[in-house]
């Protein structure tokens, strides 16, 4: 069955095999595979999934530790955004299961950088984001005057697709080498959806190194 069910109507995880309905020239798992290779980005590449209203590809790998210690636990993914939001109080400090993902970066293919670009930016404060456009896009006059130097600004790395080839146009900022981001109830939430995806997966964050 293609595609899986909402979750409090705020995630809607889709197939990744499905011909692209955004008019770029592969389907999102593939092209969304080919851009977390050129970007060379390790863990799984994650299905489609709706957060925050933006549509949006997760590349993640589990981390072991956490991971270990939330199954001793009986410790599942947690999903209700009310209950994370209390998890960053102070007082909370040490009494809430550890985040058990690790966001190595999140993809947004669409037909429209514009489209892209909004869906990337609000990850963009705690995780290393890119943007799939179809190439075609890129020769478009307000791709060059607009386009980069507001992905620039943002530090969202800029790829375009044709075919079955996807190549870099812009770096974007990496947090592969930044201190350990201090989480919100956001980054939080956002983790626990990913990390209910990757137990969901059939392979959880093989290397891809």
């Amino acid at each position: 069955m293609p595609g899986r069910a909402t979750v409090d109507n705020e995630v809607r995880i889709s197939s990744t095999h499905a011909r692209s309905p955004l008019d770029l020239p592969a389907s999102i798992g593939r092209l969304t595979s080919l851009a977390a290779d050129a970007l060379a980005w390790s863990g799984t590449v994650l299905p489609p999934v709706k957060m925050l209203g933006r549509h949006v590809v997760p590349v993640a790998e589990l981390v072991p530790d956490a991971h270990a210690e939330r199954l001793c636990f009986g410790s599942e993914p947690v999903l209700d955004r009310a209950e994370i939001a209390t998890w960053v109080w102070p007082e909370m400090d040490g009494r809430v299961p550890p985040p058990s993902a690790h966001l190595v970066g999140m993809l947004a293919p669409a037909r429209h950088w514009r489209t892209a670009l909004t869906a990337a930016v609000p990850f963009a404060r705690f995780t290393s984001t890119a943007i799939i456009v179809p190439k075609s896009v890129t020769l478009a006059q307000d791709f060059m005057s607009t386009c980069l130097i507001r992905a620039r600004q943002f530090g969202v790395a800029v790829l375009s697709a044709e075919a079955d080839d996807v190549q870099v146009e812009l770096p974007g900022r990496s947090f592969a080498d930044a201190p350990p981001i201090e989480h919100t109830a956001v980054s939080r939430w956002v983790n626990e959806v990913v990390y209910q995806q990757l137990l969901a997966a059939e392979a959880p964050a093989p290397s891809r190194s």
